[in-house]
């Protein structure tokens, strides 16, 4: 039988136990940014196809599309964050999610640039969102994450994706983008 002495044991201050507390993300482009999703809201990455259109819709819902029986809505996060909608390339592709929405958790396909890898960030390794000048709501911000000498865009998924918030958006005329409280100070 083979024993550990505490001397040979690893100190919770080592880089093994510091490893141990990072979380895992997968990195995305979109619109030339580097964003990240935590992999435990992730369910799948599929290839690009036309989403079917849904009527009334804000510009940011692309549509649905058909998951081995199950409608998705389909969301362009560049639109849904503001920006133009994403044009599709070779690369683009649509990360299927789930995010929670008050009780309940919603699949939902969110329309990428490209995947990129997945990395381990450490809590060490996370700043708080910024005040101003994002290109993204804050609130849609978990934190920007340090990695190799660049700042990554930790997103919310759940607030990002709420369920109260793509509603407020479909409640608006085709082609305003923001809901109408959405530009005054917090």
């Amino acid at each position: 039988m083979r024993t550990t002495s505490p001397a040979t044991a690893a100190a919770p201050d080592t880089p093994d136990a510091a490893a141990a507390d990072a979380a895992q993300y997968l990195t995305f482009q979109l619109g030339g940014e580097m964003f990240a999703i935590g992999i435990l809201s992730i369910k799948e990455i599929i290839e690009y196809g036309d989403p079917t259109t849904v009527p009334m819709m804000p510009r940011s819902v692309r549509g649905v599309i058909n998951l081995r029986g199950a409608v998705v809505p389909v969301i362009d996060l560049q639109a849904h964050f503001g920006g133009e909608p994403a044009a599709v390339a070779k690369r683009t592709c649509i990360v299927i999610v789930e995010a929670r929405t008050g009780e309940e958790r919603q699949v939902i396909g969110v329309v990428v640039d490209a995947v990129n890898e997945v990395i381990d960030i450490g809590p060490a390794d996370i700043e708080p969102p910024p005040a101003f000048g994002a290109r993204v709501p804050a609130d849609f911000i978990q934190g920007m994450g340090k990695v190799r000498g660049r700042l990554v865009v930790l997103l919310d998924l759940d607030r990002a994706l709420s369920t109260d918030g793509l509603a407020e958006l479909a409640r608006l005329p085709a082609g305003e983008t923001e809901p109408p409280n959405a530009a005054a100070p917090r």
